[in-house]
């Protein structure tokens, strides 16, 4: 492809005359940015082109910006601006968090070698935690229940005198059961633990507070919730040991070397903001229709199957199957009128069953008919109501196919 097809892959992707874009419901895989977040950050774009390291008044403006960022996501963390550390992504933070502590831990000298991960961990933990394991270290996987959560008592029980890292999702990707982080936390606190939790899926839709949680690392995405691809953020308690594992300058206070790309760190700490502002009525508004959406798929399909915790899940995730039919068949037969995912967009192009729901249990044709529907701030009740009508009809003619 040459430079000139990219508007036209943008407009018409499948040589087919253009059509309106289908209903959004991926919101977990990524989230459009917000009109008041595109405006904070177009001016370091475009005129305030500073680098934050320069002494002159670009550059401390730049600096500033970065700085009221910081003070922005710390905010919606319940944390202090110090302990904000900018990457580019969220898989960067886990790694960071996951590398960066085992680094500091062999530096100390202490003799620990073991870390602790649940068994539905998104890739950006469980890849590193199997690099440590290559590395020497003892990795221990701990199962969860036919809802997708974890025990923390269950944690506590495989905890060891040479455990240096507990590693446990907030919010699963997939399923959106939240996990029991504040129940963890009282393990591994006594025994002096560190504690990581991948907050990528729960910022913005939860409340989230660092000392609530009783986390020391905590990772946010900034494209999960309104803020541009390519920006992340890790929170790093005061006083916990960790090393950076990229070699540089000592930008991100030594942690995270290389210049900062302001505008989008500005954007970061405008979704914070806005998030901060007006996350009851988000969670309100996402509830509604998430629930609108499975009374409206069960009206038509009684045996649709719920997978995830009924309650304890995040406000926005609908996860189902579709009984008698493929999942990803139900989507392909509505996709122009509905644009959703089979699990996480890391790993969706697969048929192969996802991982989260073979952790869960789940027998083989349940997963195969597995769907994630996830809203967002900007789906609306007739999105809802048309995505009904939608993927009913695809099921409806998929299952007279299959009698057939």
């Amino acid at each position: 492809m040459n430079r000139f097809d990219l508007a036209q892959l943008i407009t018409n992707p499948y040589g087919q005359p253009k059509m309106s874009n289908p209903i959004y419901l991926d919101y977990n895989a990524t989230t459009p940015i917000a009109p008041e977040v595109f405006d904070a950050m177009l001016p370091w774009l475009r005129d305030q082109y500073g680098n934050p390291s320069s002494s002159h008044v670009l550059g401390q403006r730049a600096a500033l910006a970065v700085a009221t960022a910081r003070s922005q996501v710390s905010d919606l963390l319940g944390a202090q601006p110090q302990e904000i550390i900018f990457t580019a992504c969220a898989t960067e933070a886990n790694n960071l968090a996951l590398l960066g502590v085992a680094q500091a831990v062999v530096a100390s000298g202490s003799g620990k070698r073991h870390l602790v991960v649940s068994a539905i961990e998104h890739p950006a933990v469980m890849a590193p935690a199997m690099h440590l394991r290559a590395q020497g270290w003892d990795v221990t996987v701990v199962p969860v229940d036919g809802w997708g959560l974890v025990s923390a008592d269950r944690v506590g029980s495989v905890l060891r005198d040479d455990t240096a890292l507990v590693s446990i999702m907030h919010a699963n990707n997939e399923v959106g059961s939240l996990q029991p982080i504040a129940e963890i936390a009282q393990h591994t606190r006594q025994r002096g633990i560190v504690l990581h939790t991948d907050a990528a899926q729960s910022a913005g839709k939860v409340q989230l507070s660092v000392d609530d949680l009783g986390v020391d690392l905590l990772t946010l995405a900034g494209h999960k919730f309104y803020a541009p691809k390519g920006i992340g953020a890790l929170y790093v308690r005061g006083g916990t040991a960790i090393l950076s594992v990229l070699f540089g300058a000592d930008q991100e206070h030594g942690l995270r070397p290389g210049t900062e790309s302001v505008a989008s760190i500005v954007a970061l700490g405008a979704a914070a903001g806005l998030a901060g502002e007006t996350l009851t009525a988000t969670a309100t508004h996402l509830m509604a229709l998430r629930d609108r959406l499975h009374q409206g798929l069960l009206a038509s399909i009684p045996d649709l199957q719920l997978n995830g915790h009924p309650e304890q899940r995040l406000p926005n995730t609908l996860h189902v199957s579709f009984p008698g039919v493929s999942g990803r068949a139900v989507l392909a037969e509505a996709a122009d009128a509905v644009a959703a995912s089979v699990g996480s967009a890391c790993h969706s192009e697969h048929d192969a069953v996802s991982g989260v729901l073979a952790a869960m249990g789940v027998d083989a044709a349940r997963a195969a008919g597995a769907v994630r529907l996830s809203v967002g701030r900007m789906s609306t009740l007739d999105d809802v109501n048309r995505a009904v009508e939608a993927l009913v009809n695809a099921w409806r003619k998929l299952s007279k196919l299959q009698v057939n």
